[in-house]
């Protein structure tokens, strides 16, 4: 690459939204949008239920399905709301993978707040996508809207077009 090329390239990732400025990026995320309205159902190999503080511990290839997306995991924590009304959020942890359509996301942990339909990913977020895959430290997911957030330290390769 010349010169002048490099120069070019810098410049056009400098004038992207964000770039330089922040480190996080805006992608979509999934093939629609998704009802946070509809059922949650939960396989496992284990349940443990604590009436004493509301939760419920599903453990062993757990899957979690809400209409299109599916969330796999070893181990989902189910908080129940304080007024024991319906689900909060589920805490999956020991490495998650969360699908939905063509694209896929894999972390250390995941929190699925039920109600607005929010997934938080943290540690070594992977998001891959049929034309591009990135990396970062935490991803949130708005899957009404089918939309992602990337923060800290956000990495991907650029491809030059055919």
């Amino acid at each position: 690459m010349n010169r002048f090329s490099w120069t070019a390239l810098c410049l056009l990732l400098l004038a992207l939204p964000g770039a330089g400025h922040a480190q996080g990026a805006q992608v979509a995320f999934g093939d629609t949008q998704q009802d946070s309205d509809l059922p949650v159902e939960v396989t496992s190999e284990n349940l443990d239920v604590n009436q004493d503080d509301g939760t419920a511990v599903f453990t062993g290839n757990v899957v979690v399905g809400q209409g299109e997306m599916r969330l796999f995991a070893p181990r989902v924590l189910v908080v129940y709301k304080e007024d024991e009304s319906g689900i909060d959020r589920l805490e999956a942890t020991g490495g998650v993978i969360v699908i939905s359509g063509e694209d896929a996301a894999e972390g250390d942990k995941a929190d699925y707040f039920v109600d607005t339909g929010m997934i938080e990913m943290e540690g070594s977020v992977l998001l891959v996508q049929p034309r591009q895959t990135l990396t970062s430290d935490k991803m949130v997911v708005d899957t009404r809207d089918g939309t992602a957030q990337m923060t800290g330290r956000v990495k991907t390769i650029l491809q030059p077009q055919d």
